[in-house]
């Protein structure tokens, strides 16, 4: 692979790329665990498939802007390494399936010449950020929050504060109260506000989060000033990583910290960091993000919509006037989020005139065009029709939210993307006039982990199943009540009823049906759902619920010709037994280069937080050594000091949590940097000349 070592200028993503190749190597000969090198993999946007030995790459596109140029190179690069196929994804994503994963590094170096990576869009990091798709051009908006996204984005990438978190961070960014990046599901949500002064700042959202057990946001500022933006988000994630549960999965969410400790110790906790931070204010650079070059302008044109009532609708419900006088913005609805690769070169060239060079990712898996003019309306409508990308009812109840389920992921369980094409089918075919209701929003996901987010449904359907005459029937969990209020206030949606999922579409006509029959004039479906109540639900779709019947085809899920099974998560690539505690004082090896390295760079908060990790690791390699674990980095502190210092066995001239937790202490000078790193060195050193003396019976 030496050929693409040397073509690219960035030293830093260079070395990443060629870490990854030497991590698969060793991987490959059995030198690195499976479970480090599962973490290693997903934080390098690898993530394995349902599909034994191929792999999904997940490219991080914050707030989901792409290029014409970076979509044709992604494209490119999903003909050569993957299937051919770009699915978009509810965190403004694109996703490439079947990749060979000794192929990957190659794969990354080929984004990497537009500017496209791979880097901590999966694994225990910072995930892509998030934010309304039409910010900085939304009619409504106080200001763009995209600047303030990218700042996010590429302030904490490759940070060494949020590299091995116990579990993800999810940050979002709205353009407006109407809160179209769902602040209240995720830990960090922010919503743009103006003070008395004129001055800006954030509403912080703060702990939420769906999955199997759905969280709802605290509000803890209602304004931030913006240059605390970074700085309190620093906080947040030095708190996360320290504190976080790390040994259960299902707990280990930012939401269950606060659970476990209550909202006013992790706010404590947090304001207790800021010592530390590398930042005490940060002014983000507006500019980072400009417009993008508009297109050409062009004569009136003299042709006409081939059917003038379909360009009617498409205009009524996927055309939207900017902010920006005399443009407009036109969301493209993406079935199932998936775009072809030839499909996708030929809708960069027919639009490309007509548009700006600039596509943002929706949440809903669709695409926004930006700065068409008035004029360029018509033509854009007959190109992107030619290539079925004019259907209408963006966003409405016709447009439905769905995860890749059993078609890839690892996890699901049922078809999620063919049952939402059949159930979108329903929609245009029996209730047409839906599509321009955009209040009532429809989400699928494989699974019970939200990933289509149906927990902030209105009416949602998760993968599942039930058994009946001693077999096992697919099955979808049906949620109702879900979505968002606004300003930071959401509704999480109730399960009400598990059924068939060849029932589903029954299900949706009764919902639907009932909403039409039964709810007041003005009454939105939330009050719809409030008045009725859960019970109306479960007694209204129990008949469909029944199991006395089941016909053939029922034991068969969408998109499939086979009889149902339940097989969830198919093995990886098994790696030998290594010694852990050998594996781990390796680790501690490795952060104390970074650590040098960062310290000759005078990056001293960065030296700081690496000779940190060499604390931590190190002592929970020893630890380990005696059969003792802990959950956190706190816990494995606490241990170290109760079976280590106070027994005499290891000597230290204080408490090690006194040693170790002068970083929130101290200010990130060099002077702090010098003392602490040598410190961290000499504790390793130490720990590890014990460690081999213990191996080798001296």
């Amino acid at each position: 692979m030496q050929s693409f070592r040397t073509e690219l200028e960035n030293p830093v993503v260079e070395k990443d790329i060629i870490d990854l190749e030497q991590k698969i190597r060793a991987f490959r000969e059995g030198k690195i665990h499976d479970e480090k090198f599962r973490s290693l993999r997903l934080a390098r946007g690898v993530y394995g498939q349902r599909q034994p030995g191929v792999q999904m790459v997940r490219i991080k596109l914050p707030f989901g802007k792409v290029t014409f140029k970076q979509l044709l190179r992604i494209a490119d690069v999903s003909d050569e390494y993957g299937s051919g196929n770009l699915h978009l994804t509810t965190r403004q994503d694109i996703q490439i399936h079947y990749v060979s994963l000794d192929r990957t590094p190659e794969l990354w170096a080929e984004l990497e010449r537009d500017d496209i990576t791979l880097r901590e869009a999966c694994g225990n990091t910072v995930r892509n950020v998030t934010s309304s798709p039409d910010a900085g051009i939304n009619p409504d908006e106080l200001f763009d929050v995209s600047p303030y996204a990218q700042a996010v984005f590429k302030y904490f990438l490759r940070n060494p504060i949020c590299q091995e978190m116990g579990r993800k961070i999810k940050i979002s960014f709205s353009a407006t109260e109407k809160d179209t990046a769902f602040s209240y599901i995720h830990d960090l949500g922010f919503i743009p506000k103006v003070n008395e002064k004129g001055e800006r700042g954030f509403k912080v959202m703060f702990a939420g989060g769906l999955g199997a057990q759905p969280f709802l946001a605290s509000v803890v500022h209602n304004f931030l000033p913006e240059d605390q933006l970074i700085p309190y988000t620093e906080s947040v994630l030095r708190v996360f990583d320290r504190h976080g549960e790390r040994t259960n999965r299902n707990k280990a969410r930012l939401k269950y910290l606060v659970q476990k400790l209550g909202l006013e110790e992790v706010t404590r906790l947090i304001a207790e960091e800021v010592t530390a931070n590398k930042s005490k204010s940060f002014e983000v650079d507006l500019g980072t993000v400009p417009l993008p070059q508009l297109p050409e302008a062009i004569g009136v044109p003299d042709i006409r919509p081939a059917d003038e009532i379909h360009y009617q609708r498409w205009l009524d419900t996927n055309v939207f006037p900017q902010k920006q006088s005399g443009f407009y913005g036109v969301y493209i609805k993406v079935p199932v989020g998936d775009i072809k690769t030839d499909k996708a070169r030929l809708f960069v060239a027919a639009i490309r005139p007509y548009v700006a060079d600039e596509i943002r990712i929706t949440q809903n898996q669709g695409l926004l065009l930006k700065f068409v003019r008035a004029e360029a309306l018509i033509p854009l409508y007959t190109v992107l029709n030619e290539l079925d990308f004019a259907v209408p009812g963006f966003d409405s109840v016709g447009d439905i939210t769905t995860c890749p389920g059993t078609d890839t992921c690892n996890l699901g369980i049922a078809n999620s993307m063919s049952l939402a094409a059949v159930l979108e089918g329903v929609i245009h075919e029996e209730y047409p006039d839906l599509i321009y209701d955009k209040d009532i929003k429809i989400k699928i996901s494989g699974c019970m982990n939200s990933c289509g987010q149906h927990g902030l449904a209105h009416i949602g359907f998760h993968g599942s199943s039930v058994k009946a005459n001693g077999k096992v029937v697919p099955a979808v969990q049906v949620m109702i009540g879900g979505g968002t209020v606004g300003d930071g206030e959401g509704r999480v949606a109730e399960r009400v009823i598990k059924a068939p999922t060849k029932r589903a579409p029954a299900i949706l006509r009764t919902v639907l049906d009932d909403y039409s029959s039964n709810s007041g004039a003005e009454e939105s479906f939330h009050q719809y759902y409030d008045a009725k109540g859960k019970d109306h639900f479960y007694q209204l779709l129990k008949p469909l619920a029944d199991l006395t019947a089941l016909k053939d085809e029922e034991f068969v899920d969408w998109g499939h010709e086979e009889t149902f099974v339940t097989a969830i998560g198919v093995g990886e690539c098994a790696g030998v037994v290594i010694d852990l505690v050998a594996t781990l004082l390796l680790e501690g090896e490795e952060k104390l280069v970074w650590a040098n390295a960062a310290f000759e760079g005078k990056a001293w908060s960065d030296a700081i937080y690496h000779a940190y990790s060499v604390f931590v690791n190190t002592a929970k390699a020893l630890l380990l050594d005696k059969s003792i674990s802990s959950s956190t980095q706190t816990g494995v502190i606490k241990e170290f000091d109760a079976n280590f210092v106070e027994t005499g066995e290891v000597v230290l001239p204080s408490a090690f949590s006194e040693l170790v937790l002068q970083i929130n202490k101290n200010e990130p000078t060099e002077e702090f940097a010098t003392a602490y790193l040598e410190q961290a060195t000499q504790f390793y050193s130490a720990m590890r000349a014990k460690r081999e003396a213990q191996v080798n019976g001296n």
